[in-house]
């Protein structure tokens, strides 16, 4: 492929995400991510990952999309912002993370892709590649940071200069060469606002121990809560923003105007009350195709109980 070609091909498919609706596209070589899997087996040995066993499996596939993908060359890392207009009433009540407001941004995030992959193959029949959103153990802050597209901060989330970090990432890795764009700097500076305020203490600078992690204690963790974290939930009950709220740059967020990560009527409308008697046949009917469904209704009353007593 000449350089007029390689040229022409990163800005078509720019352009064409743009279209798509995703507010972020960034180009990155493929390559072995020595330093990233340096930190991965470190945090590994730690322990930090608590009963994510998966997180230890296909390691060498998480450092390197070459071994996710054939001939691949480059990535294209996406970015799609959630952050809602409307936040749910959290006075005395009980709490769910923004990106689980509306319906599970896989069934959206995954038909987009597919359809920019398809729309790329229909300008270079040549062009062959996979889309991943959640769906193979590849490092996605890290790629969409060395893509360029922000930094990944104290609290280890991809933080976007111009507009925070309410984001999902999403990655096709293709067989071409596409310009490659050039990561920025660390804009994290001396702020250490995400770390004072977990408030179980997950967070060191740039490193998470998941196991104390609020979101891994309601949605990952398949056991009881340890009573170490009693007190500590501060009403969340799937997932936790605190880390997000609490970040100066998240006051550059701009909100989504997609109907599909909307809240429903009924869930905008719940109190602590409604949490509390929730049946199972309510749970199936406010939550269905929402990311909440992961914690069953099982996992859900769990984490309610635990932070009523």
């Amino acid at each position: 492929m000449s350089n007029k070609d390689i040229i022409e091909h990163t800005a078509f498919i720019k352009a064409s995400a743009g279209k798509l609706g995703f507010d972020y596209c960034g180009i990155s070589r493929v390559g072995y991510l020595k330093s990233e899997a340096s930190r991965l087996k470190d945090w590994l040995q730690k322990g930090y990952h608590g009963k994510m066993d998966y997180m230890a499996n296909h390691f060498d596939k998480r450092v390197d999309p070459a071994k996710l993908v054939e001939g691949a060359k480059s990535v294209v890392s996406l970015l799609f912002n959630y952050y809602p207009e409307t936040h749910l009433d959290e006075k005395d009540n009980f709490k769910i993370a923004k990106y689980a407001y509306g319906k599970d941004y896989h069934f959206l995030l995954k038909d987009k892709l597919k359809e920019l992959l398809a729309i790329i193959q229909q300008k270079d029949s040549r062009i062959e590649g996979r889309a991943f959103v959640d769906s193979a153990p590849i490092l996605e802050r890290q790629w969409a940071a060395k893509s360029g597209l922000g930094w990944v901060g104290k609290n280890t989330m991809l933080i976007n200069k111009h507009s925070g970090s309410y984001f999902f990432i999403a990655e096709l890795v293709l067989n071409i060469d596409l310009v490659p764009d050039n990561p920025i700097g660390d804009y994290c500076g001396t702020c250490t606002r995400c770390m004072d305020a977990c408030p179980t203490q997950a967070l060191t600078p740039y490193q998470m121990d998941a196991s104390k992690c609020i979101s891994y204690l309601t949605i990952e963790l398949k056991d009881e809560i340890p009573d170490e974290f009693q007190g500590k939930m501060k009403n969340w009950v799937f997932g936790c923003d605190i880390c997000q709220e609490v970040c100066p740059w998240n006051r550059f967020s701009k909100y989504n105007n997609e109907p599909f990560f909307h809240p429903n009527e009924y869930l905008k409308e719940m109190n602590k009350n409604d949490w509390i008697e929730m049946t199972k046949e309510v749970f199936q009917d406010v939550f269905r195709k929402s990311a909440v469904k992961r914690t069953k209704y099982k996992g859900l009353m769990r984490n309610i109980r635990f932070n009523s007593s």
